[in-house]
């Protein structure tokens, strides 16, 4: 049965995927810089949940984020691209978030409207806006370089790490870091008259910083401050030292030259593991000596003890269970005769990580199979006949030879006396 292909319809599609795909290039150039995770609206589905506040979330530079009234009752859902009210004109932003769970974001960021009351959403954003808009953020590069050539030459201690211009190009805000405070009077009136904006400072700290400009972290991830973390707790040594890191700075230092937050992801676990574990101050006694603490391995339960308080000798690892049983045997003065039992003895030895442990492995068992090839010798006579070819620039003598002169060669082969003539007069007689 053949079906026939309705030409119309196929053009009317093709000509609605293009729009949408227009309209879809121009959400992108607003929510390329939309680099921090939204919250994700479970209550989407629900159409009780969306009308019942007309609040609305919306997304600006990198992580600054507002609350706005859409007062004008527009159609509204996640991704749109709005113009809202600011001060002075307007600004463009996206949507990220429609419905109650705004009222708990609010709750949650502990939101304050300003004197005014909660600013409103004008429009969804015409062509024309995001041109203004796409003109003004391509100014913020070139402003933020020279208004830190300005605050350079005014000596003041602080650094300018971000430009952000309002959607209308009326206003500038200059996020700077400094460890004290700064006295910015003069440089305000200086970027202002530069610039021809309204100028706005705001101070961030260092991790804010790294989270506006983004990277890639050791782990291979993206950075946790860019990515989906908003609350920057302290962080100090003590969580390195509870999980039994090398208190190295280099190491434990992030993009941002402070702790990484991610130290104190793990503590809890560390901590309610390590409350398992007897004492490492205990000394276990058996009749075969004293045992002191060496290592332990918290998540397994396998502690590692030696006859040394300050060697290796007679190293042994036993279970935490049978470190309980030992210092409950010594609190009555009853010593073991081993640290480990028979039973642990006579069991295969199991490995904390399973697989092959490198310590049985030679740190030179690559060394036997590669074995180094011998360099060759060259030649002494192929040097020499290379140095008779080459023409000696230093001394004409030697590369032309004077027509007036003797040959030796010549002399040589005349000469009665030399040796290669008379193998050669012997060999003529014998023939």
């Amino acid at each position: 049965m053949e079906y026939e292909i309705d030409k119309d319809a196929i053009e009317a599609f093709n000509a609605e995927s293009i729009l949408i795909n227009r309209e879809n290039r121009e959400r992108l150039k607003c929510r390329s810089f939309n680099a921090k995770l939204h919250t994700y609206n479970w209550l989407e589905d629900y159409p009780e949940m969306q009308d019942c506040t007309n609040l609305v979330e919306v997304q600006f530079k990198n992580t600054r984020k507002g609350f706005y009234v859409n007062s004008n009752n527009l159609e509204l859902k996640q991704g749109d691209v709005v113009a809202v009210e600011a001060l002075p004109g307007h600004d463009i932003g996206t949507v990220t978030l429609t419905g109650k769970l705004v009222l708990l974001q609010m709750k949650k960021n502990h939101y304050r409207p300003v004197d005014e009351g909660l600013r409103r959403i004008y429009r969804i954003a015409r062509e024309g806006d995001i041109e203004k808009f796409n003109q003004a953020k391509a100014r913020e590069q070139i402003t933020m370089i020279r208004s830190r050539e300005i605050a350079d030459d005014l000596g003041l201690d602080m650094k300018i790490g971000d430009v952000e211009y309002q959607g209308d190009g009326n206003k500038a805000i200059f996020y700077y870091i400094a460890d004290e405070r700064v006295d910015f009077r003069e440089l305000i009136k200086i970027l202002a008259s530069e610039f021809r904006v309204k100028v706005e400072m705001k101070q961030i700290g260092a991790r804010q910083e790294a989270g506006r400009i983004g990277g890639i972290g050791p782990c291979g991830r993206q950075l946790c401050c860019s990515g989906w973390l908003t609350n920057f707790v302290s962080v100090s040594t003590s969580a390195a030292r509870i999980q039994e890191l090398s208190i190295n700075p280099q190491k434990l230092a992030g993009q941002c030259a402070k702790l990484k937050c991610c130290l104190n992801y793990e503590v809890d676990a560390y901590i309610e593991a390590q409350r398992k574990l007897p004492s490492r101050e205990v000394a276990l006694e058996t009749k075969e000596g004293i045992y002191y603490h060496f290592k332990t391995d918290i998540f397994s339960g396998m502690m590692t003890y030696s006859m040394g308080r300050n060697s290796l000798s007679g190293l042994a690892t036993i279970h935490k269970d049978r470190v309980y049983e030992i210092v409950n045997l010594n609190r009555k003065g009853i010593k073991p005769d081993k640290l480990i039992t028979e039973a642990q003895e006579k069991q295969a030895p199991k490995e904390l990580y399973g697989g092959n442990s490198l310590n049985d492995d030679s740190i030179t068992r690559f060394d036997d199979s590669v074995k180094s090839k011998p360099k060759k010798k060259r030649r002494k006579s192929s040097v020499r006949r290379r140095n008779k070819n080459i023409p000696d620039k230093s001394s004409p003598s030697k590369s032309t030879p004077d027509k007036g002169a003797p040959n030796r060669n010549n002399q040589n082969k005349n000469n009665p006396n030399n040796p290669n003539n008379n193998n050669k007069g012997s060999n003529r007689d014998a023939k």
